[in-house]
């Protein structure tokens, strides 16, 4: 049984927020239970003292069990700090948008985190934890091409309102961290954009550069 308050956080990928996160944690004298989809890309975290490196994919049932599973056989069952922060970008026009691709960035965004939260919550429950959702600016203003990010971001955090009270009688908080302009990999993955054509384009092409100037710069 883990003697030190544990946390675990999801999109722990190098050059991300939970990379960052991880670090001050493990800092701070926790043992962090790092995550990503592949563990490879957590190179920065390997070998730290207390720090797990774990394979979870927010959207896969049976990485999200085999977590539960290894943070129960370190902790006894219990987990002091989940921090959901995986996550995908996405910049599209709503009239332009793949509604498949949209769906699939719900299923990230979205109902990864709650489905996470749901497996943990017996062990945050007997710890009196807390949960915390990283969200973004981005669902409480309007930004061209960014509207169904938005709103998988908005989504999560109406959901962590609502938790907040529905789980405060089991003694486990709940706090959404909403950001701005990261400086972060993630900002230079714009894998799943298609050329447009005529005004749409140069529209969209303007902001990708104005975004990366925000994130990069």
């Amino acid at each position: 049984m883990a003697s030190k308050e544990t946390v675990l956080i999801t999109g722990c990928s190098d050059g991300g927020i939970g990379s960052a996160l991880a670090t001050v944690f493990q800092k701070r004298g926790l043992h962090v239970f790092a995550t990503a989809r592949d563990p490879s890309k957590m190179s920065s975290l390997k070998g730290l003292p207390d720090v797990t490196l774990l394979k979870l994919d927010v959207v896969k049932s049976d990485d999200i069990k085999a977590a539960v599973e290894a943070v129960t056989k370190h902790t006894g069952g219990t987990l002091n700090y989940l921090v959901s922060n995986a996550g995908r970008n996405h910049f599209m026009p709503i009239l332009d948008e793949d509604l498949d691709k949209v769906r699939d960035l719900f299923e990230i965004n979205f109902y990864g985190p709650i489905a996470l939260t749901q497996a943990f919550a017996p062990l945050l429950i007997k710890a009196k934890g807390m949960v915390a959702y990283v969200t973004s600016i981005s669902g409480y203003i309007n930004v061209p091409y960014m509207g169904t990010y938005a709103a998988t971001k908005r989504s999560l955090e109406l959901v962590a309102e609502t938790l907040r009270l529905e789980i405060a009688p089991f003694g486990v908080g709940v706090i959404e961290i909403i950001t701005g302009a990261v400086k972060t990999l993630g900002q230079t993955y714009f894998g799943d954009l298609k050329l447009l054509k005529g005004f749409l384009l140069r529209l969209l092409t303007n902001q990708i550069k104005l975004n990366k100037a925000l994130y990069l710069n």
